[in-house]
């Protein structure tokens, strides 16, 4: 009777398993085919021409104030312009230190308004939580964004498509610091050199280790021939290949 029992157990876990293995499949299947229907402008960019050997820093920004000077002031030492992807109720706490962002030359994309899960809303809401971050940030900048990271990189149909409709690439990256996690300096800085590659979008966050990592990193890049330069300069030497 036991064997009998641990051997339905097997074969109900074998079943749901299954079932799961084919929903990922159906769900994978649906993505593609929902992404497939987007116009090409639509789809979301994670990296810059291979071609080329430069790289973008990219700097998400919804809180981490405190450490922004510090990322600035080295930034400016070491004459490196980033791209930083700034959201819109986060703008309107920190009118001032936007505004400095902006004139020290960095590019400023939108991280959208509220800082949502983009994938669990309708295109209608994520137009409106993109305009209204463009908004805020058009009142203190004076410029329109053309840039947009969505919050926790979710680039679902509905998110791809709203920010198409308002005018945005979507931006995302191919080396990922994952230093939200707040990791030691070394392991923000070794993940980043050793996966660095031409034309690659580097993510980061204000945090403490990221400061810490951030001259090691420029320097690093610099010394293996690298050109740090915006997202927008990325996109003009991707549009432009041959």
């Amino acid at each position: 009777m036991r064997v009998y029992y641990f051997s339905r157990q097997r074969l109900w876990r074998g079943f749901w398993l299954a079932v799961l293995s084919f929903s990922l499949l159906a769900w994978g299947y649906w993505y593609n085919q929902s992404l497939q229907a987007l116009p090409a402008a639509s789809l979301p960019i994670y990296q810059g021409s291979g071609r080329e050997k430069e790289v973008a820093l990219t700097v998400n920004v919804f809180w981490g104030e405190e450490y922004l000077p510090q990322m600035l002031s080295i930034l400016e030492k070491e004459r490196v312009k980033a791209t930083f992807f700034i959201g819109g109720q986060w703008a309107e706490q920190f009118p001032a230190l936007t505004r400095t962002i902006y004139k020290k030359g960095h590019e400023i994309g939108s991280h959208g308004y509220a800082h949502p899960h983009p994938d669990q809303l309708t295109v209608s809401d994520n137009l409106q939580d993109i305009r209204r971050a463009e908004e805020i940030l058009v009142k203190i900048t004076g410029e329109r964004p053309r840039l947009f990271a969505p919050p926790y990189g979710e680039h679902g149909q509905p998110v791809l498509q709203a920010a198409s409709e308002a005018g945005y690439r979507t931006i995302l990256w191919s080396v990922d610091t994952v230093d939200w996690q707040r990791p030691e300096a070394r392991v923000i800085i070794e993940r980043v050199l050793g996966k660095v590659h031409n034309g690659a979008i580097i993510l980061m966050h204000p945090t403490a280790p990221t400061v810490e990592a951030l001259p090691v990193i420029i320097k690093e890049l610099k010394s293996r021939g690298y050109r740090l330069v915006t997202v927008s300069q990325l996109l003009n030497h991707l549009e432009s290949k041959p």
